[in-house]
């Protein structure tokens, strides 16, 4: 079997892994249910995520502040690392590890939904916004790989994807985000077309 092959088959078996676990399917719901109920209060949706995490934390934010698929009104969600002024000055000022911690800091209110993303779930910048966040008391939901990491503790909700395998990790991040968007779009703003 090609190499491009194999990497298609173990996607689909993740996949298959997935949708046969009734419990990671409730995660996804419960994940979902808890993003509306911070929209309906007037609350936001704001991701951290490093490397290629950090790009579905800002993919993912932006299907909800601009649209997923319906024409809608925008709601509030956004990435930790956009303003790449803040990132550097709160790296150079303290230090990476910090970066996060400060954006919920700075911008999280109660109430708010916080989604870190970290394969591993022990990246120490992730793990400080999560203690922060407890702090403030928002929600705090992990996206990460099979073992959950540090992130275990530091969750109300946690989706591991039962796999080591990072990039297959990732592209089931990214559906499950999907999947997340249309559910909150659709509860929110499905009745108005």
């Amino acid at each position: 079997m090609s190499n491009t092959l194999q990497q298609i088959k173990q996607l689909s078996e993740l996949c298959t892994l997935l949708e046969n676990n009734s419990l990671l399917v409730q995660v996804i719901d419960k994940i979902s249910d808890n993003i509306i109920k911070a929209y309906k209060n007037g609350n936001k949706t704001i991701f951290c995520g490093n490397g290629g995490s950090s790009a579905e934390a800002q993919h993912l934010a932006a299907e909800l502040s601009g649209r997923f698929k319906l024409e809608r009104p925008a709601i509030p969600a956004e990435a930790c690392h956009v303003n790449s002024s803040f990132v550097t000055a709160v790296s150079n000022d303290y230090d990476f590890t910090k970066v996060y911690s400060r954006y919920i800091e700075a911008f999280g209110q109660q109430g708010d939904v916080l989604i870190g993303l970290s394969t591993s779930g022990t990246s120490e910048n992730i793990v400080n916004a999560f203690h922060a966040a407890r702090e403030k008391g928002l929600t705090t939901v992990a996206f990460t790989g099979e073992s959950g990491g540090d992130l275990n503790d530091l969750s109300d909700l946690i989706l591991k994807v039962p796999s080591e395998n990072v990039p297959r990790i990732q592209e089931i991040h990214l559906l499950v985000g999907h999947i997340i968007c249309e559910k909150v779009e659709l509860t929110l703003f499905g009745n108005d077309k």
